[in-house]
């Protein structure tokens, strides 16, 4: 695997006759959709408008016929492109999938097109510049829930293919569109879904609109992927809460409990201290040691994240890309005892929190969530009661060949959407779908790509897409369905 790798342009990319994978000028075809794209560019935005206008989220309390007219509008769009055998796909309770193809080249490659219409909970009404389901375009960003995660994911797929079969009447592949419903509450139906849809599903490499850039205006291909251990943590010391005043000074307080027992999960550099945790951490490749120090992100990261003036990051600026891709993080993603609004004079009963784990490669999801239980429960406060419920236990994934002609041909197509070399970056997040989709179809080829950028808020308040960006994405992909015309899977 090779994160962060420079594919400059003079790299020649060759099959093994030696012929080129990539064409030095666009085809006619090629040159009419992408004019036809960038004349219809109102077009795609009203259309994402659409999108993001429907509150499709997909965690439980919210109202489930969001997902049902927000599967409809996307059915919809994928029609109005041409597409054909459009459906809505689900089975039991799960939320719906739209597919729909274009398979008419028998000895042309298929792709599988990825997307997904739900979308995260807006979050804090106060804290968004504008609502969150009213779309809005503010300085060069369309803002709205769902604008960039991944509604812009959809259309990018969508006005390709509309490009092609509205100039020329036909793809240079075969493609099958897949648009899930419940990416945001962890893919947990989506290996079921592929084994009872796995021969409609079949396909020679798959693109998923689903990821960042590195940074705005540079594309990039994500080639791996931190998997996530979840668990509920919870420490009772009363029936019910009592004054303050009254029994201060004699009861143990559980909040106070909770917050000592999370200090033990990291040491005074913030290194995770849960044992033998880094036992199977990979060891980075001298190459990739080059690679991650060469990316300078500081002035990145601190524009991104808004970190306070004056506060550090925990780790140095030339180990950043080791520690967002290529090493676990311990979080606290919540913690709760009482009411912010509705506080009064009392001590609580009790205290509860999320902690998670980011793990990269070799380590195994299970054994870390046995290691994180054992560790809470060796330093739990005697006498409390301890209530622990395990959340998530996801695998990571990472690109084992980055010669395999799959990526290198969706490099170059970026680079002629982007006009800027293409870089391959890791990614600190976690889709859980990547691994079981790509093992349940045989093992191809998986090219994360996307419209995302360090500033997009993805699942915070105001969540953006930058225009320009989206633009690039949609000529990016019509360049790649063109250059994957010449696929051959090695």
């Amino acid at each position: 695997m090779q994160n962060a790798h420079r594919h400059g342009p003079s790299c020649g990319c060759v099959n093994e006759k030696g012929e080129p994978l990539f064409v030095t000028a666009p085809s006619e075809q090629t040159e009419k959709a992408l004019d036809f794209c960038e004349k219809n560019m109102s077009k795609w935005l009203s259309e994402l408008e659409t999108l993001v206008k429907i509150p499709s989220v997909s965690l439980q309390g919210f109202d489930p016929n969001e997902l049902k007219l927000s599967a409809e509008a996307t059915a919809e769009s994928m029609r109005r492109a041409g597409l054909e055998k459009v459906e809505l796909l689900s089975f039991g309770d799960v939320h719906p999938y739209v597919y729909a193809e274009w398979v008419h080249k028998p000895d042309a490659p298929t792709l599988l097109l990825y997307a997904h219409h739900d979308v995260q909970p807006p979050g804090r009404d106060e804290k968004w510049r504008s609502a969150p389901f009213a779309p809005t375009v503010s300085g060069g960003r369309l803002y709205g829930r769902g604008a960039a995660d991944d509604k812009a994911g959809i259309l990018a797929h969508v006005a390709a293919i509309a490009s092609f079969l509205k100039t020329s009447g036909e793809l240079p592949v075969n493609v099958k569109v897949l648009i899930e419903g419940e990416e945001e509450t962890g893919s947990h139906h989506l290996a079921e879904f592929v084994r009872r849809y796995r021969h409609t599903l079949n396909a020679d490499a798959m693109i998923l609109t689903d990821c960042a850039n590195l940074d705005t205006g540079i594309p990039s291909v994500t080639t791996a992927l931190r998997g996530l251990v979840a668990l509920d943590v919870e420490l009772e010391a009363l029936s019910h809460p009592v004054h303050s005043g009254l029994w201060g000074g004699i009861l143990p307080d559980p909040v106070l409990a909770l917050s000592k027992l999370l200090s033990t999960l990291t040491d005074e550099q913030g290194r995770i201290a849960v044992d033998g945790l880094y036992n199977d951490v990979r060891s980075l490749t001298q190459q990739e040691r080059l690679a991650f120090e060469s990316l300078h992100m500081a002035d990145l990261a601190r524009r991104a994240t808004g970190i306070l003036p004056g506060l550090p990051f925990v780790v140095p600026e030339s180990e950043f890309a080791q520690a967002l891709w290529r090493q676990p993080s311990l979080s606290v993603n919540a913690i709760q005892s009482g009411s912010r609004k509705l506080v009064s004079n009392v001590i609580q009963d009790g205290a509860w929190a999320r902690v998670s784990i980011r793990i990269v490669p070799d380590m195994k999801p299970e054994k870390v969530l046995a290691a994180l239980e054992s560790h809470l429960r060796r330093y739990a406060p005697s006498g409390f009661k301890l209530n622990l419920v395990p959340q998530a236990a996801g695998q990571w994934w990472c690109v084992n060949d980055l010669n395999e002609p799959a990526y290198q041909i969706a490099a170059r197509s970026l680079e002629k959407g982007y006009g800027r070399t293409t870089q391959f970056i890791g990614c600190g997040a976690s889709i859980p779908f990547v691994q079981p989709l790509s093992e349940e179809l045989g093992g191809i080829p998986a090219i994360l790509v996307g419209v995302e950028d360090p500033y997009t808020n993805a699942h915070s308040e105001n969540e953006s897409l930058e225009l320009e960006d989206f633009r690039k994405t949609l000529l990016g992909q019509i360049h790649m369905l063109a250059d994957f015309s010449k696929y051959k899977k090695v």
